[in-house]
Order: C-alpha cells, then sequence, then structure tokens
C-alpha cells in the first residue's frame, strides 16, 4: 500500500485548501483513512477519519465545522476539505490508512493506521 498526499501550500488565515492523498491497493474501500497533523515542535494530532464507504466520519473539535473529509472510493482517494484556515492549522498533514478494523476501533489513535503517508505541508498566515 502506497499512499501519496498532495495539496498544500500557504494560505492567508480565512482562506481554503483541499488535500487529497490518493492510495494504492485494491481493497480501499474496506479501509479507515484518516489525516493527522504534526505542528513544528508539537506531537502528531488526529485531524478527521472517514470509515469504509463514508457512512461515518468524525473530526477533532478544532476543526468541527471548518475541515470535511471525504472520499471517492472509484479513485482510491481521501480528501480533506479545509475552509477557514487559522494560523494554528499551520502543520504537516499526513493521511493514513487502517486495514484491519472494527466497528469499536478508536479511529483518532495512530496505531490503527497501518500505512501513512509522505506528509504534506500547510502553512497558514496572519
Amino acid at each position: 500500500v502506497q499512499l501519496q498526499a498532495s495539496g498544500g501550500g500557504s494560505v492567508q488565515a480565512g482562506g481554503s485548501l483541499r488535500l487529497s492523498c490518493a492510495a494504492s491497493g485494491r481493497t480501499f474501500n474496506n479501509w479507515v483513512m484518516g489525516w493527522f497533523r504534526q505542528a513544528p515542535g508539537k506531537e502528531r494530532e488526529f485531524v478527521a477519519a472517514i470509515r469504509r464507504f463514508g457512512a461515518r466520519t468524525r473530526s477533532t473539535d478544532s476543526v468541527e465545522g471548518r475541515f470535511t473529509i471525504s472520499r471517492d472510493n472509484a479513485k482510491n482517494t481521501v480528501y480533506l476539505q479545509m475552509n477557514s484556515l487559522k494560523p494554528e492549522d499551520t502543520a504537516v498533514y499526513y493521511c493514513a490508512a487502517g486495514t484491519y478494523y472494527s466497528g469499536t476501533s478508536d479511529v483518532t489513535s495512530p496505531p490503527l493506521y497501518d500505512y501513512w503517508g509522505q506528509g504534506t505541508l500547510v502553512t497558514v498566515s496572519s
């Protein structure tokens, strides 16, 4: 499995970006996909996740109402639409795939994810 994240860049506060993560693998439909981020000097933190077929999503409180995760199973791609960006959203964003999970799995937990993309930098200026 390989994950290729793209779409990062520099934007002013209040702006928008859409991150994409293209995945290889024939069973993408069955994976939980997540976005995490890591700001300089901070630990990696959960941003959002979407279960297979997109039936259920979850986002961390700090991005709720501003970020939307979605997936296109026909394209093996997961997206993170980021609106109303704030300087505190500045970080390297990573997509991740969890290929073995159950309905009770904690989708916010990094150990659930067994494949990670290379990261894409998002910089938000005030």
